[in-house]
């Protein structure tokens, strides 16, 4: 082993990082997520039709073979490339975390959002939506379009940036690869469909991974409030109060706590509203939803960066 593990972890995410920043996705052709699903749409073509039970079993199975057979292998990979080939695999490792996160994408996305709105196309805007939010988005209007928007990008800082790297810190490459395996079964047969009870396990198990990183998400929109001109005081309020309404147990808390913070009011319609309309809902609110992002993001490196600075002292001591 060339480095300490910990270290070896630090220089892998700040590469991963970087990457992300500076060159964005990897092509599709060579994308592991894309890979995932692909796996995720072959266990729902050979999924019983009919039977809630037979379902539900056999997303279970589909669950426990395909996440438990990608952290096998991957851990085993990587405990024996670490052996040979110490330097690769820090560059392997760089890459296939990059690949479980999307901080410069979300980012972007819900800019473009925002620039396309303040060119007044609100049909592109509307098309464009559709791979933001999973609801139908042909009859939005500008307000609830900025909210969808802000909704997603306070969501997703969880799923695309907080979760993968606690489980890169906790497990590894093998552990980023489980979550983001699990995350991508939840968001492609969780609860929907024909084969609703398919993804029960699925979206079960996604809710369970993201419980404990989905509330320090909040807590940080929550502290770094005034550093995106917010109110970090009614985002502690508002996050309490509405956390409860959406379906999902975790995405209440990071939707409500931005609400919160901008004093605008979050509305998907016929499903829940959060926060209170203090402000009307603007096109600058885009802007400071993005700019939480980043807060977010730079302090789970810097914090990850002095545990593992501290990890790997203790470890040469």
């Amino acid at each position: 082993m060339l480095f300490p593990l910990p270290l070896e972890y630090l220089i892998a995410s700040l590469i991963a990082v970087a990457y992300d920043l500076t060159i964005g996705e990897p092509p599709a052709q060579v994308h592991p997520v894309v890979g995932m699903g692909k796996l995720v749409s072959l266990w729902e073509r050979i999924a019983p039709r009919q039977n809630p039970v037979l379902q539900f079993l056999f997303g279970l199975l589909a669950v426990i073979i395909s996440i438990g057979g990608l952290f096998a292998f991957s851990w085993w990979g990587f405990d024996w490339l670490r052996t040979t080939l110490p330097v690769p695999t820090i560059i392997l490792e760089a890459y296939l975390l990059k690949s479980c996160f999307s901080l410069k994408m979300l980012g972007d996305s819900g800019l473009k959002i925002r620039q396309i709105l303040s060119a007044k196309t609100l049909d592109e805007a509307r098309f464009e939506m559709r791979d933001l939010v999973s609801r139908n988005t042909t009859q939005l209007s500008e307000p609830l379009i900025i909210a969808a928007t802000i909704e997603s990008v306070a969501e997703n800082t969880t799923d695309s940036f907080v979760s993968p790297l606690i489980f890169f810190a906790l497990l590894g490459v093998p552990g980023a690869l489980a979550y983001r395996l699990a995350n991508t079964f939840d968001s492609m047969i969780g609860y929907r469909g024909k084969y609703e009870y398919v993804g029960k396990a699925a979206a079960r198990f996604d809710d369970l991974l993201n419980y404990l990183p989905a509330r320090l998400t909040a807590l940080l929109l929550i502290i770094n409030a005034r550093w995106y001109k917010a109110s970090p005081a009614n985002a502690w309020r508002i996050a309490l109060r509405d956390h409860s309404k959406t379906a999902s147990p975790n995405a209440g808390w990071t939707m409500a706590a931005m609400a919160g913070a901008l004093k605008v009011q979050l509305e998907k319609s016929g499903h829940y509203t959060l926060g209170d309309s203090e402000k009307p809902i603007t096109l600058n609110n885009i802007n400071q939803a993005v700019a939480a992002l980043y807060l977010v993001g730079m302090e789970m490196v810097i914090l990850f960066a002095v545990v593992s600075a501290i990890f790997t002292i203790i470890m040469l001591s």
